[in-house]
């Protein structure tokens, strides 16, 4: 039986007592709302509220109108382009004016774990079909979070996740657990097995979720090590491996079914400079190479890194979403949030200490 929609209300997450949202489900049985009243049913407040606290936050520290929370992370309509891109609105098959779809979409998610931790407050992201992209942030904003809604292993209690276009909290289990084969995921400190060598670390993948036989097995892992810069390493345990080895053979590991979208949780944690700047550009080279490879009928490849280390985005991103407080302050093309004029954006991209960001 295929799950129900988890577009309900949010009663008893501490915000009222959910008379709102009771109202609005009872009024959508009778005529379909408008935008601005789903708004104001499923928002804890306006954007402002929730992204810059109290209301005396000095004025030079506000965000502009143009500046806070977009419901699309597309920034402007294109001028003099064709197609429809009067509403940007998040729904399946939506296409960014750029001509590039969403591998992965949160529509308006809230995820809550009890009445006072709030952790997703109406978040939209999309995520760029073909791009590395980075969800950057302050540390404990969502971010992994945000990749645990991606693969069904949370699912939102309002709001909804999508990939290629499928809602994930709706999907049959048969259907979900196909759907996590398109992904691979670089786990933090590679979470290899200690139990296993390299080479069976990397084919642990091919031999629960195929019927390829070993010398093809072989094949695939020997490719895949070499491309990593482990292709002598094979036999080494887990143990025998420098932090930088181990995220190299989980980066392998997380390739060999050749998925479509790829996420990486803090890649460059507990890594030297050198070695965070080396992971960066070898993220750089697979994804070129998976590029160029693309077959007929299959998604451009779409990266995702989880961090909050500027010099890795400066270097390795094509796309970048700020989150904080648990929704996009800006998401846009990587040349222009580092160009932005939004304080909160320009404060964390920066490292400077003055600005709306504090030790709360």
């Amino acid at each position: 039986m295929a799950r129900l929609p988890r577009f309900g209300s949010r009663k008893g997450h501490g915000d009222d007592d959910g008379k709102g949202h009771e109202e609005a489900e009872r009024r959508s049985a009778q005529e379909p709302l408008t935008w601005d009243e789903l708004e104001a049913t499923s928002a804890p407040g306006t954007a402002e509220e929730d992204l810059w606290g109290e209301q005396d936050t000095p004025e030079d520290q506000r965000p502009r109108d143009d500046a806070r929370p977009r419901v699309s992370v597309v920034s402007e309509p294109p001028s003099g382009g064709e197609g429809d891109y009067e509403e940007y609105q998040w729904h399946t098959g939506k296409q960014r004016p750029s001509g590039a779809a969403d591998a992965v979409e949160f529509v308006d998610v809230h995820k809550a774990f009890g009445p006072h931790a709030r952790i997703l407050r109406g978040l939209n992201l999309g995520l760029p079909e073909g791009r590395i992209s980075m969800i950057l942030g302050p540390s404990g904003t969502g971010k992994s979070v945000c990749i645990k809604h991606m693969v069904g292993l949370l699912y939102p209690d309002e709001g909804d996740v999508l990939v290629h276009g499928e809602s994930v909290p709706n999907m049959r289990d048969d259907d979900l657990f196909e759907m996590r084969k398109k992904f691979g995921v670089l786990f933090q400190d590679g979470a290899l097995f200690g139990s296993m060598n390299v080479f069976d670390n990397t084919a642990f993948p091919l031999r629960q979720h195929t019927d390829k036989g070993e010398e093809e097995i072989g094949d695939i892992v020997n490719r895949r090590l070499e491309e990593v810069g482990l292709g002598n390493a094979h036999t080494r345990m887990p143990n025998e491996l420098s932090g930088g080895m181990r995220k190299r053979a989980g980066f392998a590991r997380a390739l060999v079914l050749d998925p479509d979208i790829v996420l990486f949780d803090e890649p460059d944690s507990g890594l030297d400079p050198v070695r965070t700047a080396l992971l960066g550009e070898l993220i750089q080279e697979i994804h070129a190479d998976m590029m160029g490879d693309l077959k007929e009928g299959r998604h451009p490849p779409a990266f995702t890194l989880i961090t909050h280390d500027i010099m890795t985005a400066r270097r390795v991103a094509e796309h970048i979403s700020v989150l904080w407080k648990g929704r996009i302050v800006e998401s846009g093309p990587a040349e222009e949030l580092f160009n932005s004029e939004n304080a909160f954006v320009r404060q964390f991209l920066s490292g400077e200490s003055q600005g709306p960001l504090g030790m709360e």
